[in-house]
């Protein structure tokens, strides 16, 4: 909050001391730069101004090459939107996407304005001053505060949850109702839920394997948080022995914390007996024990330190699937399409107040219905609040009574710190918060003194209803998919996906296993995130299916953190199923592995059909793989002091590990499909 309200007051100050034009969206850009890290602020601002330049540099082109004749104008406009919409699906770096997109929106309607051409590059060209501007002074004070207070956001945020399970524990180890203080702070970590968590993951610059591993903890205590949740809701009496059972529970999470915060390598958690008398704990306990599980065959952590990895994959600038895939395609078509009513509506019209209709097709176009919802909801309380009841409500009974900059400071102040505090609460109310501040700054900064006229904001609310209606004239009505099937498709999906890296690799070329290695790890990674994104937006769907919906999404979240543990475990094996140097393993034994990892392939095929209510073909026993994988290491008999002995010790643990996870998410699966 504090880093937050300091970028944007410093911008708001700096605009209206030196008068500076779009002044408005330069505090927007210093409030919404990310702060997961002081790299990733720095990286994102070095993206936001490269991506500012792009935009700029297309927009003067087309105005030299269509600005003249209105019909190809036009033609150019509508290209240009669909040009926006389709960056955002497959342009890896969606941040860049968003600004070269977003930047196109600020710019387009002051192209259609009756003013000379000097003065339209002038004002262009301020536009992506101001705003690159913006983003230095938000990397700078990131860059201060870092020196101020150096830590890792994302462990402090882990040991944080695992805290709070600890002494929700405690209070059944002491025979005590759960305490007020107890029961809100998990049940606040639980409605906050783990997004912020995967957005720093996914901007940080950890290597890539590391992110992978913290990506399933961050999942498996995100489950680990909804599980607490729901026990703090309920009283059990604990026996003594169940109070020395849960003890123990308490004693592993803290040494789980400890090792976390001290980059090592957690112990493995092992369920020695039954809590059957108090719900839910015999849950908890299982879905601690996957934690370090996530980090076997890892000898420390502390080489994950955030630096460039040299053996990082080469960044690619589209997706994988850019050109292949119809989904991109179909959601570039509507957002398209939408865009393009709300631009010939409010020309048609002559209203140009009113292409705030634009913006808001292109921040709330998601591609589920229920993702739209929630973005449209919260965009249109926001306007409400930050343009009717804050916007407005200061123009009529305080601007009038200020008249100098400091006393607009203080005004500012008042309304930035609270919407601040929503925006940083969590994700199913962060957009609120932005959205309460964008109305807001759009109306009071958008000049250089007191603005006394109601027709700006009544435009900029009229904007946003009507571009909320083409969005679901697009979104709802053309190829609409509900939240819950495309979460299903996508889980099924990395099902799918693990099946085929287990087989990997399938060529002997060093340098092609290794691309479609990480190619296959790169959208599996990007369909857990997306699960986890579908899982909100299930809740904004409504309709005669909607118990079903819910309770379908409730078991794809419990499997998540399953599917995570395994996919690393896979990635883990792979080294051997390729023999890199150091994972060499015996001809006879690398034999068996093949044959037991041709077995968990089918089973997760086999999954996946049962997902899909297909009937299976494939046939196998993946316990009786594992069986003849432990006899032909039995029969290598290394000597006791062979290095080889602890290289085949890790490998049937992993090997163990990815029979048991599969097996039982098979079963799991089985019983509710």
């Amino acid at each position: 909050m504090a880093r937050i309200v300091v970028a944007t007051t410093i911008m708001m100050i700096i605009s209206l001391v030196f008068r500076l034009p779009y002044g408005a969206y330069g505090a927007i850009f210093a409030m919404t730069i990310s702060r997961e890290n002081p790299q990733a602020t720095v990286n994102a601002a070095k993206t936001m101004i490269v991506a500012f330049a792009s935009s700029v540099i297309y927009v003067l082109a087309g105005a030299m090459l269509f600005l003249a004749d209105p019909t190809t104008r036009l033609v150019w406009v509508i290209w240009t939107f669909f040009l926006m919409f389709y960056a955002l699906r497959v342009v890896n770096n969606y941040t860049a996407a968003a600004r070269f997109g977003y930047l196109l929106i600020i710019t387009i309607p002051l192209w259609d304005e009756h003013i000379s051409s000097g003065l339209r590059v002038e004002n262009t060209l301020w536009a992506f001053g101001v705003i690159s501007f913006a983003s230095i002074i938000a990397a700078l004070t990131e860059l201060v505060y870092a020196n101020l207070r150096p830590h890792d956001d994302l462990v402090q945020s882990i040991a944080e949850r695992l805290a709070a399970i600890e002494d929700l524990l405690n209070c059944y180890i002491e025979s005590r109702p759960v305490d007020a203080r107890t029961e809100k702070n998990i049940t606040s970590l639980a409605l906050v839920g783990t997004s912020r968590l995967r957005r720093f993951l996914q901007r940080s610059d950890y290597p890539p394997h590391y992110a992978e591993q913290m990506g399933a903890v961050v999942a498996i205590v995100g489950r680990l948080v909804d599980i607490a949740a729901n026990l703090s809701q309920l009283k059990s009496d604990a026996s003594d022995d169940d109070r020395l059972q849960i003890r123990q529970l308490a004693t592993k999470i803290a040494g789980v914390r400890a090792a976390l915060i001290q980059r090592r390598v957690p112990s493995p958690i092992e369920m020695e007996h039954a809590l059957h008398r108090v719900p839910l704990l015999q849950e908890l306990h299982a879905t601690v024990s996957l934690i370090p599980a996530v980090f076997t065959g890892s000898r420390s952590l502390s080489a994950f330190a955030p630096q460039p990895a040299s053996s990082d994959p080469p960044s690619r600038f589209f997706v994988p699937d850019a050109f292949s895939n119809l989904e991109h395609m179909k959601f570039a078509l509507r957002g398209c399409l939408a865009a393009s009513l709300c631009y010939i509506i409010y020309n048609a019209k002559d209203w140009p107040g009113i292409s705030t209709s634009v913006t808001t097709c292109f921040l709330t176009a998601l591609s589920t219905i229920g993702s739209s919802h929630q973005k449209q909801i919260l965009r249109i309380a926001g306007a409400i609040v930050g343009g009717l009841v804050c916007g407005i409500g200061a123009q009529i009974f305080i601007l009038p009574y200020l008249d100098s900059v400091t006393g607009f400071t203080l005004l500012f102040l008042a309304i930035t710190i609270p919407s601040v505090w929503v925006a940083t609460s969590g994700p199913r109310l962060s957009y609120f918060g932005v959205q309460i501040l964008v109305a807001f700054y759009l109306i009071n900064l958008s000049e250089f003194k007191v603005q006394t006229s109601l027709a700006l904001a009544r435009d900029r609310v009229i904007g946003i209803f009507l571009g909320l209606l083409m969005m679901w004239l697009a979104f709802d009505r053309l190829w609409g998919s509900p939240a819950v099937l495309e979460m299903k498709k996508v889980f099924i999906s990395n099902v799918r996906l693990l099946a085929q890296y287990a087989r990997e690799p399938v060529s002997k070329d060093m340098k092609l296993a290794i691309e479609r290695s990480y190619s296959l790890r790169e959208t599996i990674n990007k369909n857990f995130d997306s699960i986890r994104n579908l899982a909100d937006g299930v809740l904004l769907e409504f309709g005669p299916s909607r118990q079903e919906d819910l309770a379908l999404r409730s078991r794809i979240v419990q499997w998540q953190p399953q599917l995570r543990t395994l996919f690393l475990t896979r990635i883990a094996l792979w080294k051997y199923r390729f023999q890199l140097p150091g994972f060499q393993l015996p001809p006879t034994v690398t034999v068996a592995q093949q044959e037991f990892d041709e077995e968990a392939a089918n089973l997760l095929d086999r999954t996946a059909d049962r997902m899909e209510n297909k009937h299976s073909m494939r046939q196998g026993g993946l316990e009786e793989s594992f069986t003849r994988l432990e006899r032909a290491i039995e029969n290598c008999r290394p000597e006791p002091s062979s290095a080889i002995l602890h290289d085949l010790k890790t490998f049937l643990l992993l090997s163990g590990k990815t029979e048991t996870l599969e097996t039982s998410l098979n079963h799991s699966i089985e019983l509710e499909m």
